[in-house]
């Protein structure tokens, strides 16, 4: 595998650069985050699309799915750690620690039963998450850890669920055609 400390010096810059762009005008770094799932119809698949991409979402047999894609807890996951991974690189750029090779893995705990009359006490939700950062490197222990700290600081996924924030949601009704008349 190669390795990373090529594309760390790449990344560096494209930071700096970044971030002289947003301090030049503040108000145009704002970006509006956007995604539009719809459920298929004869099999439930949720479409995810983001920009020009869609991922698929299901859910195994045992939960009413197909298993032909991975379920939305099991998307949380690997958005966190997709999340983790990139601002370990974000992070490793700026402060030009060197980083051979990198990989997150994550884990967190689903009871089929939680919520249900006897479960109550179970959370309805992936919980006990935890997630392992393996770096290799030849920096020392104390630069590491640093960066480690300064990863948790400022990741925006692993903070969002940290402190979850209150989610606004609105309902939208919309009758077939043949309702109407």
């Amino acid at each position: 595998m190669a390795d990373l400390n090529e594309y760390l010096k790449q990344k560096r810059n494209a930071l700096l650069l970044r971030r002289a762009k947003a301090e030049a005008e503040p108000a145009q770094a704002v970006n509006t985050l956007r995604a539009k799932v719809s459920a298929k119809g004869r099999s439930g698949v949720r479409e995810i699309r983001i920009r020009d991409y869609r991922v698929i979402s299901d859910s195994p047999p045992d939960f009413a799915g197909y298993d032909l894609g991975p379920s939305s807890p099991e998307l949380q996951l690997g958005v966190l750690g997709s999340c983790l991974t990139h601002i370990t690189l974000i992070q490793a750029a700026e402060r030009e620690v060197s980083l051979h090779s990198l990989e997150v893995e994550v884990e967190a705990q689903m009871h089929p039963l939680a919520g249900r009359p006897g479960y109550e006490h179970i959370p309805i939700y992936p919980h006990d998450i935890r997630y392992r950062l393996i770096i290799e490197s030849d920096e020392s222990e104390e630069t590491l850890q640093a960066l480690h700290e300064a990863v948790e600081r400022v990741c925006p996924i692993f903070n969002l669920l940290r402190d979850p924030q209150a989610i606004e949601g609105e309902l939208v009704l919309s009758r077939p055609e043949e309702a109407v008349r």
